[in-house]
């Protein structure tokens, strides 16, 4: 998880990872949280992590839309891979069903709510690690919510009590992260895309430098830049653990 002010804990949360803060430098209620990695605050990891992010992001927010959905309430819909806009703010109540293999993004003008106790779903192959929120202020996920996917907000986070980010991120690049009971858990390993029957280049990255998915060639979805967003949303969020990795390696 990244912040860029604060971040600020009450109860037993469960981080699954690293934390990363900066420019800010408070970081309050571990314990009782507990980080399973390690705590980067105001370093350059940190400090990497949001450079990085900022670029996810306004990949995600360039991303030419396939679906606009605004007004429209995501609980109770079953949505296919593509790039899904709302001009303003986004609410989910209830399930929201994300189903097929290939990157899913949600652009949102304002803020993000869930209500308490809604869900989002994967099926049909759909990955977490494919999945992008990029939220224009500040999103809210409400009590007991099973999200997923890589929650990136301009502003702030807040996951109120018993809310879990099952498989994802949460991103925050201006402002604060604020938890209450909260689990944390991010994806594990690279995302395995489904390939086109034709294969085409990809990048010269590889998974040992970036983390990087490599999947043998786009998904099926014409039009759609899902290379650039797909490295550049990952990037910022995996750079945390690779650098410590390497860290560690090299120590």
């Amino acid at each position: 998880m990244l912040a860029g002010s604060t971040i600020t804990n009450t109860g037993p949360t469960v981080i699954t990872g690293n934390l990363g803060l900066s420019p800010g430098s408070a970081v309050t209620g571990f314990p009782p949280g507990v980080v399973t990695g390690v705590e980067h605050v105001t370093d350059a990891p940190a400090l990497q992590a949001q450079n990085d992010l900022v670029t996810g992001y306004n990949d995600a927010a360039n991303a030419l839309t396939t679906s606009d959905k605004t007004g429209v309430d995501l609980g109770g819909m079953n949505l296919v891979p593509g790039v899904y806009n709302f001009s303003s703010s986004a609410q989910l109540t209830g399930a929201l069903t994300l189903s097929g293999n290939g990157v899913f993004i949600f652009k949102i003008g304002s803020t993000l709510t869930t209500a308490s106790g809604s869900s989002v779903l994967l099926n049909n192959g759909a990955q977490a690690c494919a999945v992008y929120w990029q939220v224009g202020s500040s999103a809210t996920l409400g009590a007991a919510t099973q999200f997923q996917g890589n929650l990136m907000a301009l502003t702030s986070i807040t996951m109120v009590t018993g809310a879990n980010i099952l498989t994802g991120r949460a991103l925050a690049r201006n402002g604060a992260l604020t938890l209450d009971t909260n689990q944390i858990t991010p994806p594990s390993g690279p995302c395995t895309l489904a390939p086109t029957a034709t294969p085409t280049p990809t990048s010269s990255a590889t998974p040992s430098s970036v983390g990087l998915p490599v999947t043998g060639g786009s998904p099926d979805q014409p039009g759609f830049p899902w290379l650039p967003v797909a490295l550049a949303a990952t990037i910022g969020a995996l750079l945390l653990g690779l650098r410590v990795r390497i860290g560690r390696r090299n120590s």
